[in-house]
Order: C-alpha cells, then structure tokens, then sequence
C-alpha cells in the first residue's frame, strides 16, 4: 500500500525546504505556510520515492528529498502522464493531478546533473490543485482513483 513519506514547505521563495510530520492542506493556501501554495494547477507538488531514487542512481549518489522542492514524498506510487486528472487520496485530502513538475535550472545549482536526471519518466513529481481542506500526516495512506 502507498503511502506519505514526507511533508516540506518552503516560506520564502528560494527558501530552504522545511519540514514536518503533519500540515493542514487548503484549497486557498496549499500546504500551510507553503509560500506557493495559492489556489491554481500547480498549488502542491508530489515526488514519488521510487523516481526519486531512480534519479539519485542514475547520478551515484543519495541527495535527500527535498533537493526536489516538493512538498509531499509518496512512496508506493510512481507518476506518469496517464496520471493527468486522476485524483490522489492522501488520508482524508484530495488532490488533482495537474500535470508534470518540470525539472528546472534549481535543480543543477543543487548538484550537477539532477536536472537532467529527472526529465525521463516523470521522475521529477507532478503538480496538483488541492480539491478540499484536510489535516494530514506521515504514515497517512495514498490511493490513486480515476
């Protein structure tokens, strides 16, 4: 069974990822204190563990997660485009899959060659607008619904 392996936010843009064991998701805020998190298709990102580490292998080496930026590490699930406007459960919140979280120039600052690492296969996450309010946390169970 999926389920939620992390939860970061960033309050500044450009600001490091912090993170923590439970947050408050809104559809007016996101991920609570997430400085992006306005209402829109891109207001919580998603990074799947096992693209996470497809991407790590692929440069030999372990980064942490949140070198990602996103703001919720799933593990169990890994995304793709047939994923478009599926609707993901994460505890009692849900979320609509929204597209693709392209890899940026952030992402080569952080360690050569990660940008690239993640364009195959989705292995940088997706982006999802927040379709209702919910408390989640560490530990809570992912399920992906058409």
């Amino acid at each position: 069974m999926a389920s939620l392996q992390g939860i970061s936010y960033k309050v500044v843009k450009g600001g490091p990822m912090l993170e923590t064991s439970a947050a408050l998701v809104t559809t007016s805020t996101g991920v609570a204190q997430d400085v992006f998190g306005k209402p829109g298709k891109r207001q919580v990102t998603l990074l799947s563990a096992q693209q996470w580490l497809a991407a790590c292998e692929a440069l030999d080496t372990e980064l942490p997660w949140t070198t990602r930026r996103a703001n919720l590490l799933i593990d169990g699930i890994s995304f793709s485009e047939k994923d478009l406007g599926k609707v993901i459960h994460i505890g009692a919140l849900q979320l609509e899959i929204t597209g693709e979280t392209d890899p940026c120039k952030k992402m080569e600052m952080a360690y050569a060659g990660l940008e690239a690492a993640l364009r195959p296969d989705w292995r940088g996450g997706v982006t999802c607008r927040v379709l209702n309010d919910a408390e989640i946390c560490i530990g809570d169970s992912v399920q992906l619904a058409d």
